[in-house]
This record gives structure tokens, C-alpha cells and sequence, in this order.
């Protein structure tokens, strides 16, 4: 069966703006708030929407993990402090042993460190403990990378933790309604093939673009609103 492209975003910043208008309710009173974009694709939306609604912002780091030689099958996620969102179903069909499982879980490690060094440059960490955090990516599938970064946050002690993302298939956001405290999504479509099948443009975002971005934004993000 042929599925239609649905192009509904002209790019990840007109994504951002209709992620603001459906996430400004819920949030437009919560002067203790900070904004994160997953990197590489959902920090572009998060700082449009930080734009549009004078939030602070900034970047959490997680990897998917994926199956050695088919790396778009994500099997799980990792994100700092060892924290980790595996999916065992997936893991058991594949027959993958916990040896495959901690290999790739190793190599990710040291990825995710490099990231970190490379986004953050000498640059604290975002202080989240006792604050609602809003957790961004331009669209979500089986939602593993998210599961993985709302782990940490609880972690963190975060007081509320928000996933806001343009794109997402209903299922993923029942499932992420019971791990977040809230989930907003413009885009529930019953059947997700692919996010980029939502974009008219979904070209990858850059290093370069992210490093612009967060010096546009991060001066203000690692200090509670007064």
C-alpha cells in the first residue's frame, strides 16, 4: 500500500510556531520554566518556540541506540548519568544478547560524550531540580529517545516535565502521557511511517546550526526566572 506524503510543516521553525500556540496555555503562567531541544532535529523547533514565548533555552543530550548495520532501528536510548530506556520486546525478537545489547550501549556512551562536550563548550549544565521543563523534538515515533530523556529529568528532581513536539502517532502519546506530566502534540496521526513524512523540508540539522542557536539562547537558560 502507497502512503501519501503529508506535508503539513514547511520546516522545523514553522513547526516551532505551531508548537507555541498549542503549548502557550499550558505553560504562559509558569514563569519558572525552561525549554529543551533534542538534538540534532528538535532544537531548531525548541528555539522558535522559546522565541514566541520569552522562555529560556537549551539542549538535552540523548542517543538512540540502535541495531548494529540497521542503526535506524532504535532498540532503545541513553542519556548522561547512565541512564538508559530499553526496549526489551524489540530486543527479544531480535535475539540480541545482553553482550550486543552492552556493546552498542558503550559506543552510544562514548557518542553522547562527545556531544556533550561539543554542544555545551564549557558551559554548565541547564538547572532543572524544582522547575517545569519542556522537552521539544520535531516529532516523535516509538517515542524511545523522549522515554530515555524524561528518565533523566525525573532523575534531576524536575517538577514537571512537558513533552511538546509538532508530530506524533496516538499510540506513542498515550504511552508518553503516563511517563510525562503532560504531552502536546499539534499532529496525532493514527499511523506514522516516517516524521519527516510531515516536513516539506526536513533537511538534517547542522553542528553549526546548533551551535548558532544556542548562543543566541543560552546565556539566559541556566538561571531561574525572577
Amino acid at each position: 500500500m502507497n502512503i501519501p506524503p503529508m506535508h503539513e510543516f514547511e520546516n522545523r521553525k514553522d513547526a516551532g510556531r505551531h508548537l507555541a500556540v498549542s503549548l502557550s496555555p499550558h505553560v504562559e503562567d509558569d514563569e519558572d520554566l525552561i525549554i529543551l531541544g533534542l538534538p540534532r532535529g528538535g532544537v531548531p523547533v525548541a528555539a522558535e518556540v522559546a522565541r514566541i514565548l520569552h522562555k529560556p533555552f537549551d539542549v538535552l543530550i540523548v542517543r538512540n541506540i540502535g541495531v548494529p548495520g540497521h542503526e535506524e532501528m532504535a532498540i532503545g536510548a541513553i542519556a548522561s548519568d547512565g541512564v538508559q530506556a530499553l526496549n526489551e520486546d524489540i530486543i527479544s525478537k531480535l535475539q540480541m544478547t545482553r553482550w550486543d545489547v552492552d556493546a552498542v550501549i558503550q559506543y552510544e556512551s562514548f557518542e553522547l560524550a562527545r556531544r556533550e562536550k561539543l554542544y555545551r563548550n564549557g558551559r554548565g549544565y541547564p538547572q532543572v531540580a524544582g522547575r517545569t521543563v519542556v522537552l521539544v523534538d520535531d516529532g516523535i515515533a516509538t517515542g524511545s529517545t523522549i522515554s530515555a530523556a524524561i528518565k533523566l529529568l525525573h532523575q534531576q528532581k524536575a517538577a514537571r516535565i512537558i513533552v511538546a513536539v509538532p508530530v506524533a502517532p496516538q499510540a506513542t502519546v498515550m504511552r508518553l502521557c503516563r511517563e510525562a506530566d503532560r504531552v502536546v502534540v499539534v499532529l496525532q496521526p493514527d499511523f506514522l511511517l516516517s516524521v519527516s513524512q510531515w516536513y516539506d523540508d526536513f533537511t538534517p540539522t547542522t553542528d553549526d546550526e546548533i551551535h548558532e542557536l544556542l548562543a543566541d539562547y543560552c546565556p539566559m537558560s541556566h538561571t531561574p526566572n525572577n
